[in-house]
């Protein structure tokens, strides 16, 4: 399982269905599988509260490894890796699992802060999800650090999405070779 994490309008879903299509493994997006699950995720917690979001939505993630077997390109939510310790009986091991996998890649649109901020409030405005700039530049700068800090390998995505893409599937490829490299050293 390859997992992407970062802000919303890091370039997630662009560069993970992209990855996917090219290492020929499926794509899947939780935000995409929790409306499937739940409907609108705003409406959701306008229903219920954040923390039964988070809640589940780490059962949508453990529901969809189950579903793939570990298998594919996935981009989580923007807010998965911050949730409390305890959202979920199964989240603290997930996270830890999470941010020490060797698959696993922190996308941001730059690694200084005064940069990204606009740039993902630039991207998150596009989308139209009706929130304001203001609120996407608190959310951005809120995160930046925990994002920044995460021990995963780090991806800037102010550039062309191909580019994106194949840094990931290059340091994934390499790291195949450093596994073979290593069983065949051990033989």
């Amino acid at each position: 399982m390859i997992q992407l994490i970062g802000p919303g309008g890091a370039g997630k879903t662009s560069t993970g269905a992209l990855v996917a299509e090219r290492l020929g493994i499926p794509f899947l997006d939780l935000d995409t599988v929790f409306l499937g699950r739940n409907g609108d995720i705003g409406a959701f917690i306008d229903r219920q509260d954040y923390g039964a979001y988070a809640h589940e939505n780490v059962s949508t993630y453990l529901h969809v490894l189950c579903e793939h077997d570990g298998r594919g390109v996935f981009a989580l939510s923007s807010g998965f890796m911050i949730y409390p310790k305890d959202v979920h009986p199964e989240y603290f091991r997930i996270r830890t699992e999470i941010e020490q996998s060797p698959t696993t890649f922190v996308l941001l649109p730059s690694l200084e802060l005064e940069v990204c901020v606009p740039e993902i409030v630039r991207r998150q405005n596009e989308r139209a999800f009706g929130r304001s700039p203001a609120r996407e530049e608190a959310v951005i700068r809120a995160r930046f650090s925990r994002y920044l800090s995460n021990p995963a390998r780090k991806v800037q995505t102010m550039r062309p999405i191909d580019e994106v893409a194949g840094e990931i599937v290059g340091a994934l490829q390499l790291g195949q070779k450093a596994i073979r490299s290593q069983s065949r050293i051990r033989r």
